[in-house]
């Protein structure tokens, strides 16, 4: 099934404490199918899956927990600091994430579906959606936001946006940009608007 063929796909991506979850909610609401990049991030590594023999064989049982699953922290603690497993992890689970988002994606019900993607830009897989929705607020108001979601220090954030993409490289990718610095009415009625962009450009697509 060629790209063109599948329901028109907006990526929907954004720096940590921006919103992204909220967003994805709000179009769900909408009745839009929602794939979630990190949902089938744990999905491929579930026990027993290729995905998992695939990181056994190349960081060891270290990874796993007493119950044979990966132990996310283990490994983030083998590759942390350390350019080169992180580059191995990556050419493991992004191919299997693809093709995970790629069967659900022809699997989509809705008028178009979203396809949350958190580290889109820094992917380079930009041609795989029809359109870039990119949720932005100012970088102290999401440096609060993380803090308190996350429970974290101000420095673990600062470390994780030091990270990602930056502000300007997502701006500049995005082909639509949803503030959410605002109130919570304020967001849901820009989304209101976005959804309605979305299904036009879906039935020209279609």
């Amino acid at each position: 099934m060629t790209t063109s063929s599948l329901p028109f796909c907006v990526g929907l991506t954004g720096g940590i404490g921006c919103g992204k979850s909220t967003v994805a909610d709000a179009f769900a609401h909408h009745g839009i199918d929602i794939i979630d990049a990190d949902l089938m991030a744990r999905e491929v590594v579930k026990p027993g899956t290729p995905g998992l023999d695939a990181l056994i064989d190349r960081f060891g049982k270290g990874i796993l927990n007493p119950e044979g699953a990966l132990d996310r922290q283990a490994l983030r603690t083998q590759i942390f600091a350390d350019p080169k497993a992180r580059e191995q992890l990556e050419s493991i689970l992004h191919p299997l994430i693809w093709t995970a988002m790629r069967a659900a994606h022809a699997e989509v019900k809705s008028p178009y579906c979203i396809m949350a993607i958190p580290l889109l830009i820094e992917s380079g897989n930009l041609n795989r959606v029809n359109r870039i929705l990119v949720v932005d607020c100012p970088p102290e108001l999401q440096i609060q936001r993380a803090m308190q979601r996350d429970h974290a220090s101000r420095e673990h954030i600062e470390a994780v946006l030091a990270a990602q993409a930056s502000r300007k490289q997502r701006l500049a990718a995005a082909d639509d940009v949803l503030d959410n610095s605002g109130s919570h009415q304020d967001l849901q009625t820009k989304i209101s608007q976005l959804h309605q962009q979305y299904l036009q450009s879906a039935a020209l697509h279609a």
